[in-house]
């Protein structure tokens, strides 16, 4: 068990100053489960994070329909139609595309 004091300033530093569970673990030098244990149990939910969209979603269209078309191509080769159509992102990004969405 922690000491309150520790538990209200997981709480100050969550709440007033928008740190990162991450972050407040390391500066409080306790483990980053204490923390989220601390937030559950004053009722912030657990998947308060935000999904930031893939630079690759303008070109999913296109991604979806060839790999319907041809689902053995190969990820450098997808990545070199994709980039002369404008993506600014690097190839490693379609070794490890989602197959459905």
């Amino acid at each position: 068990m922690i000491p309150p004091e520790i538990e209200a300033e997981i709480l100050r530093l969550y709440h007033a100053e928008h740190w990162r569970v991450g972050t407040i673990a390391a500066q409080l030098h306790v483990h980053h489960s204490t923390v989220r244990r601390v937030l559950t149990q004053s009722g912030v939910s657990a998947a308060r994070s935000t999904v930031r969209p893939s630079i690759a979603d303008p070109f999913l269209p296109l991604i979806h329909a060839t790999l319907e078309k041809y689902p053995t191509l190969c990820a450098s080769r997808l990545y070199q139609m994709v980039k002369a159509r404008g993506y600014a992102g690097g190839p490693d990004h379609f070794r490890v595309f989602p197959s459905s969405s």
